[in-house]
Order: C-alpha cells, then structure tokens, then sequence
C-alpha cells in the first residue's frame, strides 16, 4: 500500500484530484493539507470537508495550513470557482471539522515519523510545503517523488507568464523546487492537453449517484469559465492530472529539467523558468511534463468514479 498526502485548495478541479485518490485502492490518503489559493482558507478546508462528506470518507483527516503566502499578499480565484469556491451544486454540510493541528506542524510531523518515503500530491500554492522546508529542509529525503500541478513551460494563466498555483506563491514554489526532492511538474502544457468536453462530462453524469453526480456539475459549472476565456465548450482539470500522474506515470510525457521559480520579475513575477537546452549549466531538478494521454485519463476518471458510485451505494 503506498501512502500520499494531498496538499490543496478546493476549487473545481482540487475536488476531482481527491475523488481519484480516494477512488485507489491501492493508495491510503493519510490526510489532506489545506491552503489558501482558489479562495481564501475559510473556504477552501470548507470545501474539502465537503467533497469528503459526499464521497462518505470524512475519515481522512484535513488540516488547516497557511492563510496567506510565505511573504506576500494572497490572490485567490473567485473568477474561475465562484465566491464559495467551489460553486455549481448544491453540496451538503460536513458533519465534521478540521483537525486541531496546523497544516504545517501536521506535514513535518508525519513526515519525520514515517519510516520509509512517501508521495505528496500538491494541487495548490505551495506555501504549506514551502514553509516545512523553510522550517526543516532535512524532511525534503521524506519526499519519495512529488508530484505538482503548477507552472508552464511556455504559458500562463493569470498573467501572460504565470500560472496561478506558482503566481500566488512563487517564494514557496522556488523553495520546494530548490529542496532536491525528486519532483514531477504537471503544468498548463500538459492540463491544457487534457480537456473534459460536453460528452465527456455527461457520459460521467450518466454513471450515476452522488459522486459522479457532483463531479459532473462541478465540471460543468467551471466549464463556464473555459468557454469565456478560452472559447472551448468544455474545461482543463488541472489537479486530476497531477493525480493520474502520480498513479500511471506513463500517461506523461516528461522531459528531466531544470526549473527555477521567478520572484522579482516586473513582467514575469510567478513564472516557471524551464531550461529547455541545458544553457544554464545547472542541474535537473524536475521532470517536466509536455503532453498527456487524455484518453487514458479520461478513462482513468471515469473508472474512479464508477468505483466511488458503487462504493457509496
């Protein structure tokens, strides 16, 4: 049984990437570290405590983190998830809080107790993480891979250069990415590749009960948003495909880069910096994701999701 910790910030796409995980047998989610980014963190632990309510695993743990970034003002994306967050359906109430601990203090502990290495999924501004490693860079070794859903080779998001997960927290971001940890980015090149059209969300929809039912209309609502800025009927799930990567590593396309994080740029503040030709000298640190088999992951979705139908029967 290989054991995960997911770090993110609910969000459309955020409540996907814990659905997938939930839906693996072969995964134990030891808990869900929160942070601000999509909405601030009120919202967002919100949310996942709902998400967790609908699937019926309010079992697993979610802990509160950071609030803000590590050293700057926070940016959320209300214009893409609404004012919850996570608008579109009509989610229940979740009969359970947060634990007690702070994110933070929660991931250096477990991290330190764990014996052997485990993988961490990280769907959201990396201030959590960044703030561990800025608190014990030795906990990096306690990292068997991370995967990430942030950045771009060549795009951005929120601003013509940066993609929002990176531009929220770029001191974060060039912190984990500085950590040696052995790391995957799934970034805008590979989820912009990865597109769930009309069909695709209404053939999830038609499987059938709460879970596929929310997951549809998550994907619908954010859809929206896609077809105003991007002019497609259908939407990116960004976080899930960090999850897919993380599960079948051979859906990627991947190159082994070094990327660095820009934080005083006027222009490029929050972008990714790939070295496509080596021209710094300096050493991978990442592999890079440039494409992805959308037809395997659609299909790896749509399989989680008919599990979690059945198991919530």
């Amino acid at each position: 049984m290989r054991h995960v910790i997911l770090d993110c910030d609910p969000g459309h796409d955020d409540a996907i990437a814990i659905l997938m995980l939930l839906a693996d047998p072969d995964l134990a989610l030891d808990g869900i570290s929160v942070v601000a980014g999509n909405q601030t963190l009120d919202k967002t632990v919100h949310n996942t405590l709902r998400v967790l309510t609908v699937a019926g695993r309010t079992d697993v743990p979610v802990y509160a983190g950071m609030a803000r970034p590590m050293a700057r003002d926070l940016v959320t994306a209300a214009y893409v998830h609404g004012e919850s967050g996570l608008d579109g359906p009509d989610l229940p109430e979740p009969p359970v809080g947060p634990a007690q601990m702070h994110a933070v203090d929660w991931l250096a502990q477990h991290l330190e107790a764990v014996e052997e290495p485990i993988d961490v999924v990280a769907t959201g501004p990396l201030s959590n993480l960044g703030m561990v490693l800025r608190r014990d860079s030795t906990l990096a070794r306690k990292v068997r891979r991370l995967v990430l859903m942030g950045g771009a080779v060549a795009e951005g998001n929120v601003t013509p250069s940066a993609e929002f997960n990176i531009y929220v927290d770029p001191e974060a971001a060039q912190t984990v990415f500085e950590a040696g940890i052995a790391t995957t980015m799934v970034g805008l090149d590979v989820t912009h590749r990865a597109m769930l059209y009309r069909g695709d969300i209404e053939r999830l929809r038609a499987i059938g009960g709460p879970v596929p039912t929310m997951a549809a209309d998550l994907l619908a609502f954010v859809s929206r948003f896609h077809l105003r800025r991007y002019g497609v009927d259908g939407t990116a799930v960004h976080d899930a495909c960090a999850v897919a990567a993380l599960r079948q590593p051979d859906v990627l396309t991947t190159r082994h880069l070094r990327v660095d994080v820009e934080t005083r740029g006027s222009l490029t503040d929050g972008r990714t910096v790939v070295d496509l030709w080596g021209v710094t000298g300096r050493e991978p640190n990442t592999e890079v994701g440039f494409d992805i088999d959308r037809d395997a992951f659609v299909a790896l979705l749509e399989k989680d999701l008919a599990r979690l139908a059945g198991s919530s029967e």
